[in-house]
């Protein structure tokens, strides 16, 4: 369990730093950042279920986004903290709870909100298969970001 424990650790200290690299306009290594994520995962939120694939679409749409937050003003995204609970050998929920800075207009906002990830660790690798999220848009639009 010590193992998995790290391993999370690990991913999620990465997963933060290829954020910032992108967001920062910095080269992103498409192959690490799609190397977080199964062969196959799901996300939820209110706009619904989606259910995608680790594909060439999806190494397409990282730099997209990456770019968007970029455009709306996005200066920081860092994990304040998070909650592992392991499910058994193989599972775990984590709740991350990130902090997103945005500079618009000569103002500083700060955006805080919660993820939820569900990870798999198989053969000494953790790949992300689902994650839980809250209504984005309607936060940016309330903060006038978008």
């Amino acid at each position: 369990m010590e193992q998995f424990k790290e391993a999370i650790e690990n991913y999620f200290r990465q997963y933060e730093q290829q954020f910032r690299d992108g967001m920062e306009g910095k080269d992103v290594d498409l192959d690490a950042v799609t190397a977080c994520f199964a062969d196959c995962f799901v996300e939820a939120s209110p706009v619904g279920v989606i259910c995608s694939r680790n594909d060439e679409k999806l190494r397409q749409s990282i730099p997209k986004g990456y770019r968007f937050y970029r455009d709306i003003g996005a200066s920081s995204m860092t994990i304040e903290h998070k909650e592992v609970t392991l499910l058994d050998d193989y599972h775990a929920m984590i709740k991350v709870h990130w902090l997103s800075g945005y500079r618009k207009e000569g103002k500083e906002i700060s955006i805080a909100f919660d993820i939820f990830y569900f990870l798999q660790y198989l053969h000494g690798a953790l790949k992300m298969f689902a994650y839980i999220t809250g209504d984005e848009r309607k936060v940016l639009k309330e903060h006038g970001l978008i």
